[in-house]
């Protein structure tokens, strides 16, 4: 497809679709802390849990 290999495609997605789905959760997050007025504290706490999540998701990539 346009010129590329399903490798190529594969490792594009798997590099930009991914850290873009990232991105995406980061901001999703902070709008949810912005609307429910969570305050420093629990802003750092939606991000906390979230990068747990995050390195969750890191560690079943790479080990499986």
């Amino acid at each position: 497809m346009f010129g590329y290999n399903e490798e190529q495609l594969s490792q594009f997605g798997l590099t930009v679709g991914v850290g873009a789905f990232i991105v995406y959760m980061l901001f999703v997050i902070a709008q949810l802390a912005r609307e429910s007025k969570a305050g420093r504290f629990g802003t750092f706490v939606l991000f906390v849990v979230l990068a747990f999540g995050m390195l969750g998701l890191f560690a079943f990539a790479w080990f499986v």
